[in-house]
């Protein structure tokens, strides 16, 4: 698909960067596929922005002067489910790790093409907006995919999109083993990287929103060697 100049409006992006040249690269392109594109270099300018003007997606730098990325997302985190791509120049996997643990929904090293930037995009908006008309029930959890929430014994439960749609995976394969290349393949393209580890890591911070214990799981078990399996109304 090419790139065009009069594409209808497909959402707005916040870009935490002080990288004026990449930001400026990507504040053009993303703006061809119909995206309107806000660029600030300072994190404390980016929540600040945050506030008066919320975007739909936030990509967020790690290397940031004074305050680093993962300390920002975190700062996100604290008042808002906000999709968040996070851009990194190191090849750690463990800065992926904890990424992904302090809630951001996609992860893109450096240097990286415009084009798989976009896709990175449109991949986690389209997760945060309704596919299905119906809700999903597992014991004391409810999954809504029309309003995109879920709630445990009729709680509001605060997920990510990541978060959602892997809750959301799980509830509806309620009683079976999935491994975890099944859940991979069935969340909607949710970038896993090259890492096993993603898929666990996410699992926890699902466990952490539910009260669940690993050890003695009411919700999520973990079948060694082969995945889990969502044992609640199973």
């Amino acid at each position: 698909m090419n790139a065009r100049t009069a594409a209808p409006r497909a959402g707005s992006v916040l870009i935490v960067d002080d990288d004026e040249r990449l930001t400026g690269l990507l504040t053009e392109y993303l703006g061809r596929f119909g995206y309107a594109v806000r660029a600030v270099g300072h994190p404390e300018a980016g929540l600040r922005a945050l506030k008066t003007d919320p975007p739909d997606l936030v990509i967020l730098d790690v290397m940031l002067p004074d305050l680093d990325g993962l300390a920002v997302c975190r700062r996100i985190r604290e008042t808002s489910r906000i999709p968040i791509i996070m851009l990194t120049a190191r090849g750690d996997v463990a800065d992926r790790i904890v990424g992904l643990e302090l809630g951001a929904d996609d992860y893109l090293a450096k240097p990286f093409e415009p084009r798989e930037l976009v896709a990175r995009v449109q991949a986690v908006l389209r997760r945060g907006s309704p596919h299905d008309v119906d809700v999903a029930r597992a014991g004391p959890v409810s999954v809504n995919f029309t309003t995109r929430t879920a709630t445990l014994d009729g709680r509001a439960l605060s997920l990510t999109t990541a978060e959602f749609e892997l809750l959301g995976f799980l509830v509806r394969n309620r009683g079976r083993v999935v491994s975890r290349e099944r859940i991979i393949e069935g969340t909607r393209g949710i970038n896993w990287e090259s890492f096993d580890r993603s898929v666990d890591v996410l699992v926890s911070r699902v466990r952490q929103k539910l009260g669940d214990d690993a050890r003695q799981s009411a919700y999520i078990r973990t079948v060694r060697g082969v995945g889990y399996s969502f044992i609640a109304g199973g």
